[in-house]
């Protein structure tokens, strides 16, 4: 067995953690923001979860269109912030449940924002989205520098 040591030079910076704490809550934050996640797919469920948690959001998840319905019905009123929706789902589609949402008699169904993640970014899935009842559409694979800017730009304005 070879040994390798490989010294890598570095400073500590012993100020980082006052600096991170006089960040105020950014303009771009989702910290403590509760997130309602449908996903069909494990990998990408746990990559999702993983970045939304990973900027302080808390995660609720659903692995199917009828899911998601369920525990949004069941949710409290504003309960969530935000509903990430997948569309390609098991059971019942992200269009569907999206309309399901918007068609229970609560007033937070028709305000929560619902945003659309989806690989098929065509102008036809964008204008599908929009009358299903969604608010905005974003790309898979998700940037998630884009994600939080949408969730932010339509939480602060519900």
């Amino acid at each position: 067995g070879t040994t390798f040591v490989i010294r890598v030079p570095f400073k500590i910076d012993l100020d980082a953690d006052k600096r991170e704490e006089s960040k105020d809550v950014s303009e771009k934050s989702i910290k403590g923001m509760h997130v309602l996640l449908a996903e069909d797919n494990e990998l990408n469920m746990e990559i999702a979860e993983f970045l939304l948690q990973n900027e302080g959001a808390e995660v609720t998840k659903a692995w199917n269109g009828q899911e998601i319905v369920e525990l949004f019905r069941k949710s409290e009123a504003g309960e969530f912030d935000v509903i990430l929706m997948d569309i390609m789902m098991p059971i019942i589609n992200g269009y569907e449940a999206a309309k399901r949402i918007r068609s229970l008699d609560r007033e937070d169904a028709k305000k929560i924002p619902i945003i659309a993640m989806t690989a098929n970014a065509f102008t036809e899935d964008r204008i599908r989205a929009k009358e299903a009842g969604m608010d905005e559409h974003v790309a898979k694979p998700i940037d998630v520098e884009l994600l939080i800017k949408v969730i932010h730009k339509l939480v602060k304005h519900n």
